[in-house]
């Protein structure tokens, strides 16, 4: 027995560690394994073939539309308009575009039926970017899908506007597709630094993260606030 005035013997030595990098280092590997998540690229199809074509390079749509754009201007003059006239023709269908825009993806992307079928379509469609929207490959529409979305709206702009007033319009509703198209890429994978980027951004990073039933429009916040879906943090302001 140790008499009362030996020296007290310590513990086993304690080993420190600073607890805000231990929380750091969490957040970190947390945050890095959620931006990994929102920019994974799924399957979406067991056939290698099919899943091929549910990913595209962001330049395919420039590649398919711009000379359909070209095209249509051009026939707005070979049928006998002037410029005024073209020019009128192309923004009303780019008009037309914007309300598209917003009544596709109001309507049709976020349709969800209460089936296992419907649920999987919608997932197909838009669900997966929901759940990754930071995937590269899947943030402009497949060819295999525009084209023939394509070639039904200018079956329609022919039906309603006649030839070749349907040119020009037709080639305006497709320059207003490519800024969609365009300024979707950009919202997602770059941080806007202009007063209007920032403006078209947060209501859709809101969409994203915060409430899908507001925010349908993406190029254009007009229909959002026609309709009363702008988000309600921004109504606030």
């Amino acid at each position: 027995m140790e008499g009362p005035g030996a020296p007290r013997r310590s513990g086993a030595a304690r080993p420190s560690f600073d607890q805000g990098l231990l929380l750091n280092t969490i957040r970190n590997e947390m945050s890095s394994q959620r931006t990994d998540r929102l920019s994974a690229s799924p399957p979406l199809f067991e056939s290698r073939f099919l899943d091929f074509f549910s990913r595209v390079h962001p330049s395919i749509p420039a590649i398919v539309f711009v000379p359909v754009v070209a095209v249509g201007v051009w026939a707005g003059f070979d049928g006998g308009y002037d410029a005024l006239q073209v020019a009128g023709l192309f923004l009303l269908g780019l008009f037309i575009w914007t309300l598209s825009e917003y009544w596709l993806h109001r309507l049709v992307f976020h349709w969800e039926p209460d089936h296992p079928l419907g649920s999987r379509l919608h997932f197909i469609m838009h669900g997966v970017h929901h759940e990754h929207p930071n995937d590269p490959l899947r943030l402009v529409m497949p060819p295999a899908v525009s084209i023939p979305l394509a070639a039904l709206f200018l079956g329609l702009f022919a039906l309603i506007f006649g030839t070749p007033a349907a040119y020009p319009s037709f080639a305006g509703f497709i320059a207003g597709y490519l800024t969609y198209d365009y300024t979707h890429y950009h919202l997602h994978h770059h941080v806007p630094r202009t007063a209007a980027g920032k403006q078209l951004r947060e209501p859709h990073m809101r969409h994203h993260f915060q409430d899908h039933r507001y925010g349908y429009g993406v190029s254009s916040p007009l229909w959002d606030y026609v309709f009363r879906t702008r988000s309600r943090q921004l109504k606030d302001r």
